[in-house]
């Protein structure tokens, strides 16, 4: 997998034009990452910090039974990073419920 961040004001403009819109700081809406080990989960907030984006919570045991963070990418899209929410199938896709 490649982690590549975009500007919001390019990908508005291949879009087309009247998506460059002002947008709220939180849309509603995360992205998510999910990873097999635990220590993947502070890798990957790692290499996003290195990217260019922010870690606004650091990897920390969650209520579900998990392991999850989240990072901000350059225009402030949450991403959330996470071990424990699925399994995974043997050709390392999600088995979701």
């Amino acid at each position: 997998m490649t982690l590549e961040f975009f500007p919001y004001s390019e990908v508005a403009a291949d879009v087309g034009p009247g998506w460059d819109l002002p947008r709220s700081k939180f849309p509603g809406i995360t992205l998510a990452h999910n990873v097999r080990q635990r220590h993947q989960v502070d890798e990957l907030l790692q290499r996003a910090q290195a990217a260019g984006g922010q870690i606004v919570k650091p990897g920390a045991d969650t209520d579900w039974g998990g392991y999850s963070g989240y990072f901000t990418d350059p225009d402030g899209y949450l991403w959330e990073v996470a071990v424990g929410a699925f399994d995974f199938n043997e050709d390392g896709s999600l088995r979701v419920p």
